[in-house]
């Protein structure tokens, strides 16, 4: 009787126990049925945006449990207001990421009253890829290099997006140290900007090349010169910092390019769980190596190169260990 009862116990005992692996195996990914939000800095339309809507489109098969995507726009204060929800207001609970723009470090670093985050301390998924930031002119304007600008005889009305946006800050420091004369105009966002452009209400602009590659393959603007940070397509231009004699000049420029390093950065809320963020740096080094993700990119002309969040991390803290008496120097010319 002993032996039986102990025979049985026996048999429940293992039964539970298959029961409970065959569970555990069966267990739904994390993100099964659930909404997966990415927010983004900048009304719809620009570069940011088509970048984010991009990776909407593809993450999900490379996330378990594919989850829906959307994308959110949040557009303030150059990102600031973005920035600041993400930090202080959103749960990190996984479930909402951010593009952030590569210029958000500068309002930090200058200490602006605004800025109610720690860049530091988000939690960097990584960035879909590096830019170059360029500054265009109409084709049909008499410009065909560099030396053409600087002997034109009236200014360069350049379109912006407000002194915040890093385009606008390139061109900013253009202006000032190579000794061309660029006069702002600005608009409510970088589609608004391009608009102006078609309609000849101005002569450039300065911006991403990835973003502009669309409107100089059709002809419509000419890359002129660019930032330190490169990519194949544009290493033959100038380098603005490299057109100027001016010492400090030339190290607020390098300064002001190394944000181009870290391209279209995502970031997730401090706090987010590591099994959560492992699966989303996984899922976003995955889908820039897929190949129908490649081929699409190649289609809709979206540049993907992935930066992993400990190289971001890396180029970020190169920027805010500049020395005190050189960040008083670039707030001059980098305003918020």
């Amino acid at each position: 009787m002993m032996k039986r009862t102990l025979s049985g116990l026996l048999g429940v005992f293992v039964f539970g126990a298959l029961f409970f692996c065959v569970g555990e195996s069966k267990a739904a990914p994390f993100y099964e049925g659930k909404i997966l939000r990415i927010i983004v800095w900048t009304a719809p339309g620009g570069g940011n945006d088509i970048m984010a809507r991009f990776v909407a489109r593809h993450l999900a098969k490379h996330i378990p449990g594919r989850p829906a995507i959307i994308v959110e726009n949040m557009p303030g204060a150059n990102g600031i207001v973005a920035a600041n929800y993400l930090y202080n207001v959103e749960k990190p609970d996984g479930l909402t990421i951010e593009a952030i723009g590569r210029g958000l470090p500068f309002p930090q670093l200058l200490k602006a009253k605004s800025v109610k985050f720690d860049l530091r301390k988000f939690v960097w998924i990584g960035s879909t890829s590096s830019e170059a930031t360029v500054l265009v002119t109409r084709t049909d304007l008499p410009y065909k290099n560099f030396d053409d600008l600087r002997k034109a005889k009236k200014p360069l009305f350049v379109g912006d997006t407000g002194p915040g946006d890093s385009s606008t800050q390139f061109t900013i420091l253009v202006n000032k140290f190579t000794g061309l004369d660029l006069r702002q105009v600005t608009y409510s966002g970088s589609a608004d900007v391009m608009l102006a452009l078609e309609r000849k209400e101005v002569d450039g602009r300065g911006g991403t090349f990835s973003s502009l590659k669309p409107y100089i393959e059709r002809g419509l603007v000419r890359p002129l010169l660019r930032g330190s940070a490169s990519v194949p397509e544009v290493e033959h231009l100038p380098v603005a910092g490299d057109l100027t004699t001016d010492k400090t000049g030339k190290t607020i420029m390098a300064m002001h390019s190394i944000v181009d390093q870290i391209g279209r950065p995502y970031v997730a809320p401090p706090g987010t769980p590591v099994k959560i963020v492992k699966i989303l740096r996984e899922a976003f080094a995955k889908m820039v190596k897929d190949p129908e993700v490649l081929a699409a990119a190649k289609k809709y002309n979206v540049a993907l190169k992935y930066m992993p969040a400990e190289e971001c991390l890396k180029t970020l803290e190169t920027l805010f260990n500049q020395p005190e008496d050189m960040l008083k120097e670039f707030n001059k010319y980098v305003k918020f």
